[in-house]
């Protein structure tokens, strides 16, 4: 009888002993995962979403896209909770002119904006009759005719769409939906040290630097990534409640895009 509660309770023990190691092996599995998983979103990629038509027909609504952490150096906004908390930049690289770049939003940190850099420090920029220039030159402008989208609500809107040189390294399209827009005509931004010019492709649909008491100048801290691909693209004008409509929302020639 002793020896039969001796091998009873070495059983139990080492049925015991195995479930705390499944569930330790687990736990620390998850952890090191998450810390991975904080590493890489902290340093090297970070996934945003699109929310609205402002950088139309570069992005749309329902684009998911990576930015890399790493192309701009690192600030306090580059982690998760702006911690550490400190100021300047770490491994600090100016953007192009002509980078699509995600940043937080000047009148509350806790938002990210996603805008082209337009500007860089000492600039002088303006906007003439729709017509983009920097430093006193005009911008190159050529039109590539119309073009057509419908937004969340399913309504379609009409654009006349231009291709704009700022460089030979970039080529983008940008829309316009009014000859006259309200932002369509400004005085010259001569761009702050430390900071830069941020525009929407759809030039009469963004509020941007133009507006100097809504976005204004963008700080190089505030600067979190370069946009550089597209990894997910959904139709947001397809209600979510209608599952059997999911896989005709989603864009495929749109997955896997190079910003």
């Amino acid at each position: 009888m002793k020896m039969s509660i001796k091998i009873f309770n070495k059983k139990n023990n080492n049925k015991n002993s195995a479930k705390k190691n499944f569930w330790y092996e687990n736990i620390k599995t998850f952890i090191i995962a998450i810390l991975i998983a904080l590493v890489i979103r902290s340093l090297a990629f970070e996934p945003f979403s699109i929310p609205s038509g402002s950088m139309k027909p570069t992005l749309l609504e329902g684009d998911y896209l990576f930015v890399s952490k790493y192309s701009f150096g690192y600030s306090k906004y580059s982690f998760p909770l702006s911690f550490p908390n400190f100021s300047g930049r770490i491994f600090g690289k100016f953007p192009e002119r002509g980078d699509v770049a995600v940043f937080r939003y000047t009148k509350n940190t806790k938002i990210d904006y996603i805008k082209r850099i337009i500007g860089l420090p000492g600039d002088k920029v303006q906007i003439k009759n729709g017509m983009l220039y920097l430093n006193g030159k005009e911008i190159e402008r050529t039109s590539k005719g119309t073009w057509r989208a419908r937004d969340r609500y399913n309504i379609f809107h009409t654009y006349d769409r231009y291709e704009e040189i700022i460089s030979d390294d970039f080529i983008y399209s940008v829309l316009d939906s009014e000859p006259n827009g309200m932002l369509d005509n400004t005085g010259v931004y001569e761009v702050p040290e430390g900071h830069f010019f941020a525009m929407g492709d759809n030039r009469d649909q963004s509020s941007d630097s133009r507006i100097l008491n809504k976005l204004g100048y963008v700080p190089y801290e505030n600067l979190i990534g370069r946009a550089q691909l597209i990894f997910y693209s959904r139709d947001r004008s397809t209600p979510l409640w209608k599952i059997w409509l999911w896989p005709s929302s989603v864009r495929l020639e749109r997955i896997f895009k190079r910003i």
